[in-house]
């Protein structure tokens, strides 16, 4: 499981630092794809498997489908994480996240996201003005 938020910067490469907590989680290599709110996904393999079948299991006859579909595995590249502890973001993802230098890594779970600082600070700002009604909510998923 993945939790907490660290604050890295990308070095002039385009690598960033895997947090040493999430290294293990992750393995030597994974994926990272485009993520919702301008931010990236990164999965351990084994759970991108499991997300793969699920969205095999929508009719992709669905236009929303079929382009989400698109969008999400168009976007995913593998990662690979050197002796350092360090990948390489592809440049069309880190284009896509508007990261340039400052991100902030968070677990969420089942995997990791990816934010360009300035990004991260208004989601943060925004979400937490609605946490409560956001959490109240949940009861209507059955949480």
């Amino acid at each position: 499981m993945f939790l907490g938020e660290y604050q890295h910067f990308l070095d002039t490469k385009g690598r960033m630092t895997v947090p040493a907590k999430f290294r293990e989680g992750l393995g030597d290599t994974f994926v990272a794809t485009k993520g919702l709110d301008n931010c990236l996904f990164l999965y351990p393999w084994p759970e991108w498997r499991t997300l793969e079948q699920k969205l095999r299991s929508l009719p992709f006859t669905r236009k929303d489908v079929r382009a989400f579909v698109r969008f999400f595995f168009s976007g995913a590249a593998e990662c690979e994480v050197d002796k350092q502890g360090r990948t390489v973001l592809p440049v069309p993802l880190r284009e896509y996240a508007r990261i340039e230098k400052e991100i902030v890594i968070v677990g969420v779970g089942t995997r990791v996201e990816v934010w360009a600082r300035e990004l991260w600070e208004n989601y943060l700002q925004t979400a937490g003005e609605s946490y409560v009604e956001i959490a109240e909510n949940l009861d209507e998923l059955g949480f």
